[in-house]
């Protein structure tokens, strides 16, 4: 439309003109090497019209033919450019689809017609990486890693196989040197905290989590929470050592993340130390409502030493109150009354936990009030015991699919920042409640065991405990040991039940 309207524009100019020329007619006269020419204007006017037509087609040709190597050398750049991203294109899709004769090859092309740039160098990586050459692809990652451009996308690169060879070192500097290259880079931020936490490097790894948090990496929730864990792990390390440090470190994580069982644990043992017991016994309550948990129970209960029996069995009434009578509180209280004689009410606490399968904890629990009361020979005591053995599993620490007593502040198999959570395992253990049957004494794992596939006859332990601090590489779940051979436990042969008890009385240590 407005090409239209500019058309007919300077054809109008162009009318208005030639009437203008017609309406003033005039001579022009060219005196040129003694030649004089005399014209009208409007001829005059042609010929300059046509000369300058003539000069500009001269013009179009001599620099067309002067330029003809360039635009020749241009057009194949541009072809071979073309036919390159193809290339490109074709072994992107070959890696995606898991080609590797079609991605190596493709890739040659677009690096052939291509050159050396950065997503020919990708495609070749990842085509060496799919055909399970390393080395080539290793080489081609370090090509990446020497241009600055593509220099953090290199070092990934190389750091990931660093830790697929298993060498540490190596994939720990690639990670710090990506991390000081580029702030904001997610997987190197998350390397090397991960490398930080593996070495009990806490204060460093604090540092690293709040920088994330400042760049954006983390939500502001999640930071707190990290650094109360990380706060955490190094009051632990402090706690026997320098109890100040120890504790201004677990007030800290406490008032980060109150519900933190570990921290409010910490934190009120040394406070108690200090005769600071209303702050204690805040803290530890606060958790309680929280997450009900056996270790905050005994420190609770234990906060004031020389304390009666019935003063502790009065404050596991109090934690009761507080988490509306779960049932690790009704586990307190009878423990608690169990130890002041009133087996009564140890019992009356227990009841509504016995109804319905009955966990080990409850089992060894009643048990215990049976053989404190009628002695570790009863018939009652022995046949709790026998329950236990066979009753479903208790919360406890899981972790990416390894069950430990004690709370560690990063994962043993992937390294993993407060990958550890105080619930209820599955029961793949449990069988079929049989109270006739015979059965092994309870086993108290004394380390974190692996979850396994399929149901074995008896809990299965570790010979060793799990390392606290996991290595910076992912590494796989301990071999758990042969499992004990199943005895009677009512038989004329049997152990004696008075040791039975002794193994059923111990308390769980989760520290």
């Amino acid at each position: 439309m407005w090409r239209a309207l500019v058309f007919l524009a300077l054809l109008a100019v162009a009318a208005y003109g030639a009437v203008w020329i017609a309406d003033h007619p005039g001579t022009v006269t060219v005196v040129w090497n003694g030649y004089e020419i005399g014209m009208s204007l409007a001829i005059a006017l042609t010929g300059v019209l046509v000369a300058a037509i003539v000069l500009g087609l001269i013009w179009a040709v001599v620099t067309g033919v002067i330029g003809l190597p360039a635009s020749i050398s241009r057009s194949t750049r541009e072809r071979r450019r073309n036919k390159g991203l193809a290339s490109l294109s074709r072994g992107m899709i070959a890696v995606g689809s898991g080609d590797p004769l079609a991605a190596r090859r493709h890739a040659g092309d677009a690096e052939r017609l291509l050159g050396s740039q950065p997503l020919t160098l990708l495609l070749k990586a990842q085509a060496a990486q799919i055909s399970g050459d390393r080395d080539a692809a290793e080489q081609a990652f370090k090509r990446m890693a020497d241009d600055p451009e593509t220099r953090v996308l290199g070092l990934r690169g190389l750091f990931v196989e660093a830790r697929r060879r298993e060498d540490e070192g190596a994939a720990r500097a690639y990670a710090s040197e990506a991390a000081r290259l580029a702030p904001s880079v997610t997987w190197a931020n998350e390397a090397v905290l991960e490398a930080q936490c593996a070495d009990g490097e806490w204060s460093a790894a604090t540092e690293t989590v709040e920088r994330r948090a400042a760049l954006g990496l983390m939500d502001k929730h999640a930071a707190r929470r990290q650094r109360a864990v990380l706060l955490t792990a190094a009051a632990q390390r402090h706690e026997a050592g320098e109890p100040d440090t120890a504790t201004e470190q677990a007030l800290k994580a406490v008032k980060l993340a109150p519900d933190l069982v570990p921290a409010a644990v910490i934190a009120g043992r040394l406070l108690a130390r200090r005769n600071d017991l209303r702050k204690a016994a805040k803290i530890i309550e606060a958790a309680w409502k929280a997450t009900p948990h056996p270790e905050l129970a005994k420190v609770y209960l234990n906060l004031r030493t020389g304390d009666s029996a019935r003063d502790r069995l009065a404050r596991a009434e109090n934690l009761a109150k507080l988490s509306s009578w779960e049932p690790e509180s009704r586990l307190v209280i009878a423990q608690a009354a169990t130890e002041a004689k009133d087996f009564g009410r140890a019992r009356e606490a227990l009841t509504p936990l016995t109804d319905d399968r009955p966990t080990a904890r409850v089992c060894r629990m009643m048990a215990r009030i049976e053989a404190a009361e009628h002695g570790a020979e009863s018939g009652r005591s022995r046949e709790w015991l026998a329950r236990a053995a066979r009753a479903p599993r208790d919360p406890a620490w899981v972790a990416d699919g390894i069950i430990s007593e004690r709370w560690a502040p990063v994962s043993p198999v992937s390294g993993r920042l407060d990958a550890f959570v105080w619930k209820t395992p599955p029961e793949i253990l449990a069988g079929p409640e049989d109270d006739d049957a015979p059965a092994p004494a309870p086993a108290e794992p004394a380390a974190p065991v692996a979850i396994p596939a399929a149901p074995v006859p008896a809990p299965v332990t570790t010979d060793s405990p799990a390392p606290s601090t996991p290595g910076f590489l992912q590494t796989g779940a301990g071999t758990p040991s042969v499992p004990p051979t199943p005895a009677p436990v009512n038989g004329p042969t049997g152990p004696s039940s008075a040791t039975q008890a002794a193994a059923a009385d111990r308390p769980r240590r989760i520290a």
